[in-house]
């Protein structure tokens, strides 16, 4: 099964569709082995945490590795860090496509967090934080306010409330890839307020699909455009319940 699997992950990333092209995606063998045993650890942690509700290999090929490699080419230089990142979808498939970048992983959940830091010890990943933080509450934080050349964030919370988490995390000129269903053009419609009082602007956004998997995903490109007013990141509750 494993040769079998690398192989069709290697196959398939040279399929996806991304603005329409393919072969935009070239998974090496020796990385195609990483997100191998990556699947096996998420596999095998899964039955004492909740890190995933896909536990079929073909799906996690798919639906989490293949999506999250898909923002690989939008990503500025410089250090990345992944907002709410669970079980790393995407900062630690991206990791794995670009060793040498240095990479913030950060979540509220001490238990993902463990689960990481074995992966990366296990992968032999380098120049990887892993955080034990809430983003709002690092947004306030010198070490953490403005360093960050690129935010990336999968399936966390609506794109106005994720723009409050993330925007602040962004040095001025920085990046924000927000991965998101089919969805995201009404998201961004909701968004307007917040992004015009965050400081950034809406740069692109890139179509995503597997047309054999009969899927489709969109990335918002956003750039950071001025410092975002001290107020924000506000206290959690304030954010979800009057969100920008």
């Amino acid at each position: 099964m494993r040769e079998e699997w690398i192989d069709s992950l290697r196959k398939k990333a040279g399929e996806l569709r991304i603005q329409g092209e393919k072969g935009r995606i070239e998974i090496s063998r020796e990385q195609g082995e990483m997100f191998y045993r990556y699947m096996e650890m998420l596999l095998e942690w899964n039955g004492r945490m909740n890190l995933t509700a896909l536990t079929d290999p073909g799906d996690i090929l798919s639906k989490h590795f293949l999506d999250s490699v898909a923002g690989l080419h939008f990503l500025p230089n410089g250090t990345m860090g992944d907002v709410g990142t669970g079980a790393s979808f995407p900062g630690l498939a991206l990791k794995i496509m670009d060793p040498d970048r240095p990479v913030i992983l950060m979540d509220a959940l001490q238990k993902r967090l463990t689960f990481l830091n074995s992966v990366c010890q296990e992968l032999g990943l380098a120049s990887v934080r892993i955080e034990h933080e809430r983003a709002e509450e690092a947004g306030q934080k010198e070490e953490y306010r403005g360093k960050w050349d690129a935010v990336v964030s999968r399936a966390v919370a609506s794109l106005p409330v994720l723009l409050e988490y993330c925007i602040p995390l962004l040095k001025e000129g920085g990046i924000f890839l927000a991965y998101k269903g089919p969805g995201l053009f009404q998201e961004l419609e909701d968004a307007s307020n917040a992004l015009r009082l965050l400081g950034c602007e809406v740069e692109n956004v890139y179509k995503v699909s597997l047309e054999e998997e009969g899927w489709e995903h969109q990335i918002g490109c956003i750039r950071k455009v001025k410092p975002t007013p001290k107020i924000y990141p506000r206290k959690q509750a304030k954010i979800k319940k009057f969100p920008l």
